[in-house]
Parts: structure tokens; C-alpha cells; sequence
């Protein structure tokens, strides 16, 4: 078997450069789809099942995508055509979803409508994001592979920055934060239109510079033999997997769940705790929709710090460990800080757990997957673990919510307990070095 080459810096930058424009997507999707269920007229307490279809796409998409790819080869490579699929359904869906009050239908059929666009926009986005992560496993040796990953880490946290920041740019130029009732503001319209022009450049631009393996190169550096490659199902594949695979899972499962509740209550939960109202239809409600935003741009920008500290933890499960303790501090703090400008504290420590939970768990896994082939359909099996919590969250979150008094802000002190939970269970993983 031939070594994997060294790539250089632009080489790996390259092979996820496309990831930027995707997280725009990702990230508007994460802060705003709470915001415009709300505003079309969705009761606090059904919120979270708007959230079930994003992972269960997500988990129907992905290992397709990945067992299709790993066996396609085209003139235009083995990933990338389902990458650059996937971001145009994106981009077409990304014009039509916050438009879903602007037709003049009813409360019941705009819902609806919001509900089949997001359903399609996380389809598309899950079928653009899974080949990315792929092309690492593909073409970057072990030895570049945490890089290449940080790489990936830092094009996601500042396509999220961008993607938080623009409701609050837009308003901060002119354009209006509120709207008839029923009817999404145009600085949130906007915010989508132009995160779909980045998404297509950007998707545009890894497909030309990036020139994936033929079959027989491909062969050369990853000696899996194409009968092996045909032959297992998904179920085999399950039952074959490493134990890493099923502990980083376990980690998994606490650490997305309690995301799920972020992006389902914390406009809510800031709102209630900062501005006193959790009224959609009021300006002091939108206000603070555009300043979660901002809370989100911060966490993400203080990822990009953290995943530069990361490193230099000389054990990895302790770097894990400790970050997601910081995350789940994080969110106990924010129904606790009745100031706007302070609650950027709380969303740092979100930052640094995020920071973590983008790169670790694809480290350990990848790493144990060596040898086992199927590189593709394991990555697309493995997002199960982001998948899978996030639904039984999702039809968990109404119950929740009345148990801890119907208050959203309560929420926030959920995902925190579900975060430290997780922070335990890093010390089963056992790491393949």
C-alpha cells in the first residue's frame, strides 16, 4: 500500500473551503428556523417538533449518500457531484423558506409550507455537508488529519459567524427586523438570499480546484479490495464497527441533544431572560432574535480560539472532557444573566464544547476505522449519532418544557446537565493512536 501524500496547507484548505458556504447555510438554518416558526404563528410547546425533520433527514441522507458515493466515479470525482448537488437544492429552497408568511395563506398552510422547505433545505444541506468529510478520510493521511479536520473546524466556525451576523447587519443598514404578523422581517429574507449566492461560490470554487483519486489511484493509497467494498450492507456494517464508534456515539448522543434545545428555545430563553417577553409579534422579540444571533457569531468565534488550545492538551479524552464541562456550564449560566452584553460569557463556554464537538469525535472515529473499508457509508452511519439524539429530543422537548414550568430559559439549565453527562462519558472511549 502507497503512503498518503503530505498536502500542503492550500491543498487541504481547498478540500474544505466549500464547507464555509455550507455552515452559512447550517448556521442561518440553526438560529432562525425558531425564530420563523414563532413568527408564522407556532406555539412554544409544539416548537420542538419542527425540529425532528433537520436530523431525521439527516440520518436517512447521509448514509446514502456516503454507501452511493463509495461507489461512484465520475469524470468529475467519486464525492464532489453530490456536494454540488446537494447546494443547489440548497440555494433554491434557501430563496423560498423565509417566504413561507409571504404568500397570503393561512397560519395552518404557511406552517406547512415552512415545513416542507426546511424538511428539503436540511435534505440538501446534509447531501452537500457528508462529502466533505468524506474527501478527508478519502486523500489526507493520518498524520494531517486532526489539521485537516481544524481546517474544516475553522471554515465551519467562520461561515457560522457570518451566517449569525448577517439578520443583525442587515437591520443595522436599513433594512426592517419586523413585519405584518404572520410575515417573516426582510432583514431575515435577506440574510437568506445572500447566504445562498456565498453557498453556490463557494461550492463552485472546491469543485474546481479540488481533483479527486481515480479508482486505481484510489486503490493504491486505500487497500480495500472493490469486492470488499461492494459486499457489506448497512446492518453488517453496524455490527462489525469498532467500539470506538459506539462510545464517541454514547458522547454523541447527551452533546446533540442538548444542541437540539439550544437551537429550539434559547431565542426564547434570551428573550425571556434580557428583554422580559417571549411575544413574537413585538419589536423587543425581534431585537433580541438578532441578538442571539450575534450570541451565536461570538460562540462560534470563540470555537475558533478554543480549537487552537485544543492541541495542546497532551491527552486528547482530557481536552474532550473539559470542553464540554465548559459547554454545559455555559448553558446553565444564560437563564441567569439578565444583561445583553453579558451573556456573551455563557456563549463562549458554549464555544469551546462546539469547538470540540466539530472536530474529536470524527478524529477518533476515523482513526478507527482504519482498515475496515466503507469509509463513506461509516461517516454517513456514524452522523447517526448527531441524528438519533436530536429526534428523541425533539419528541421529548414539549414534555420537558411543561415539566420544568414552561419556561424556555429552563431549558438552557437541560442541555447543560446533558452536556456534563457526556463530558463523563469521553473516559470509555479507548482512542486508536
Amino acid at each position: 500500500m502507497k503512503q498518503k501524500p503530505d498536502l500542503n496547507f492550500w491543498k487541504l484548505w481547498n478540500l474544505s473551503f466549500g464547507f464555509f458556504g455550507v455552515q452559512i447555510a447550517y448556521a442561518l438554518q440553526s438560529a432562525n428556523i425558531s425564530r420563523i416558526f414563532r413568527t408564522l404563528g407556532a406555539d412554544p410547546h409544539s416548537l420542538s417538533f419542527f425540529w425532528i425533520l433537520p436530523p431525521l433527514m439527516g440520518i436517512l441522507v447521509q448514509p446514502i449518500v456516503g454507501t452511493l458515493s463509495d461507489k461512484t466515479w465520475t469524470r468529475f470525482g467519486r464525492r464532489i457531484p453530490y456536494l454540488f448537488i446537494g447546494a443547489l437544492v440548497a440555494v433554491a429552497v434557501m430563496c423560498l423558506l423565509p417566504n413561507a408568511g409571504s404568500f397570503g395563506i393561512a397560519v395552518g398552510a404557511a406552517l406547512i409550507f415552512g415545513l416542507i422547505a426546511l424538511m428539503l433545505l436540511d435534505t440538501s444541506i446534509n447531501m452537500a455537508m457528508q462529502p466533505f468529510k468524506m474527501l478527508v478520510g478519502d486523500m489526507v493521511n493520518e498524520k494531517q488529519k486532526a489539521k485537516a479536520y481544524s481546517i474544516q473546524s475553522f471554515l465551519c466556525n467562520s461561515g457560522s459567524v457570518v451566517g449569525f451576523l448577517f439578520p443583525f447587519a442587515f437591520t443595522a443598514i436599513g433594512l426592517s427586523n419586523v413585519a405584518p404578523e404572520g410575515v417573516v422581517p426582510d432583514s431575515v429574507i435577506w440574510s437568506f438570499y445572500c447566504g445562498a449566492a456565498i453557498l453556490i461560490l463557494c461550492v463552485i470554487y472546491t469543485t474546481v480546484k479540488v481533483k479527486e483519486w481515480n479508482p486505481q489511484e484510489y486503490l493504491e493509497y486505500n487497500p480495500v479490495s472493490e469486492e470488499k467494498e461492494e459486499s457489506a450492507n448497512w446492518f453488517t456494517l453496524l455490527k462489525n464497527a469498532p467500539s470506538t464508534f459506539w462510545k464517541v456515539g454514547l458522547v454523541q448522543f447527551f452533546c446533540w441533544a442538548g444542541m437540539l434545545y439550544m437551537w429550539t428555545y434559547v431565542v426564547d430563553a434570551v428573550s425571556e431572560t434580557v428583554w422580559g417577553t417571549i411575544d413574537p409579534t413585538t419589536d423587543a422579540y425581534q431585537e433580541a432574535a438578532n441578538w442571539t444571533g450575534v450570541l451565536y457569531a461570538i460562540q462560534a468565534m470563540g470555537s475558533v480560539v478554543w480549537a487552537t488550545m485544543l492541541p495542546r492538551f497532551k491527552n486528547t479524552k482530557m481536552a474532550y472532557s473539559v470542553s464540554l464541562v465548559l459547554g454545559g456550564i455555559g448553558f446553565a449560566l444564560i437563564p441567569f444573566v439578565p444583561d445583553m452584553y453579558m451573556q456573551i460569557i455563557p456563549f463562549l463556554l458554549v464555544g469551546c464544547a462546539w469547538a470540540a464537538m466539530l472536530a474529536m469525535p470524527f478524529t477518533f472515529v476515523t482513526n478507527a476505522l482504519q482498515g475496515y473499508g466503507h469509509m463513506g457509508a461509516y461517516l454517513g452511519l456514524f452522523n447517526g449519532t448527531i441524528c438519533v439524539p436530536q429526534i428523541v429530543a425533539a419528541i421529548c422537548g414539549g414534555m420537558i418544557l411543561t415539566l420544568v414550568g414552561g419556561h424556555q430559559s429552563s431549558m438552557m439549565i437541560v442541555a447543560g446537565a446533558s452536556f456534563i453527562i457526556g463530558s463523563l462519558c469521553v473516559w470509555i472511549i479507548k482512542d486508536k493512536k
